[in-house]
């Protein structure tokens, strides 16, 4: 049976764009030999090397950047109004079942699904709220919702929101009877606000950059709390030093209701995405939900 060209070249884009057999297979729902072995049929076809080949990497011949420029932008407008026939075909209906932590699911999760379900009466989306890691595969989920750097590499990811920070606070009662910490070293001599995240067991520790050096520091304290809610209040209470994120401290400190310290080794990391197994068909309703969530810088 003859090769679709269609899927070859859909293929190609794939693997050109990552960057890498991997990544590319992974989203294609397909293994790496059997891509490895498109590709190189379809160089043959054509008569010209399309990727430059390395143990580490995969790069574009001048061959191949051509091919990538001419082809991407029309495989693009051919899945777009492939999709748009689909919504048209289907009213978007259905449960979603999303798993997320509380942070993302205050701050960017909850204002999407509002907007979507007064859109949308015949979708139903339910968010179940889990700071552990979730298998949304043997738990019958749609999505999950992960920090960036912590996506498993076969699934597809999709950003929905901004870089993050972190932010280590404290009430100016507080740090009006204890010292500023100048260092993460330092706050070992603090009384800080514990997290303990069920896949982890023991207490997450406040993590900390500067000039490229890593820092991770075991704090201790004498309130322990598995939800962000109590360790913001133990924090405003004056209990000890938290560990937050910016944005969920940000009118505390804007009011002078917490104090900011160690704000230059707290830098930037990825932020939330939201990922699903790469074999899947995204259903009318799903591919709103991605598109609502979508993160616009």
């Amino acid at each position: 049976m003859a090769r679709d060209p269609l899927n070859d070249l859909s293929a190609f884009v794939a693997v050109a764009e990552a960057r890498s057999f991997t990544k590319a297979a992974a989203q294609m729902g397909l293994s790496q030999s059997a891509l490895s072995h498109a590709m190189r049929q379809l160089e043959e076809r054509m008569g010209v090397r399309l990727l430059a080949r390395t143990t580490r990497s995969v790069g574009l011949t001048q061959a191949g950047e051509r091919l990538l420029e001419t082809v991407a932008p029309h495989l693009r407008e051919i899945q777009s109004g492939l999709a748009a026939l689909n919504l048209l075909r289907e009213t978007p209906a259905g449960v979603l079942r999303l798993t997320t932590n509380e942070h993302a699911a205050a701050t960017i999760i909850y204002p999407a699904m509002a907007r979507l379900v007064r859109d949308y009466p015949d979708i139903t989306v339910e968010v179940s709220v889990d700071n552990g890691f979730t298998d949304i595969v043997a738990n019958r989920f749609d999505a999950g919702v992960r920090l960036g750097d912590l996506v498993d590499q076969d699934m597809v990811a999709v950003r929905i929101g901004p870089d993050q920070r972190m932010a280590v606070v404290g009430t100016p009662a507080y740090f009006a009877a204890h010292p500023v910490p100048l260092t993460p070293q330092d706050l070992l001599a603090h009384n800080c606000i514990g997290m303990r995240l069920p896949t982890y067991g023991n207490l997450l520790a406040w993590e900390f950059e500067k000039d490229g050096q890593s820092v991770s520091v075991r704090t201790k304290g004498q309130v322990v709390a598995n939800t962000g809610l109590i360790g913001h209040r133990a924090v405003l209470d004056g209990l000890g030093l938290g560990y937050c994120p910016q944005d969920v401290v940000a009118d505390d400190i804007a009011q002078g209701r917490l104090v900011r310290v160690l704000d230059d080794w707290c830098e930037p990391f990825a932020g939330y995405h939201l990922y699903y197994p790469s074999r899947r068909q995204p259903s009318p309703a799903f591919a709103l939900l991605v598109e609502a969530l979508r993160h616009r810088a």
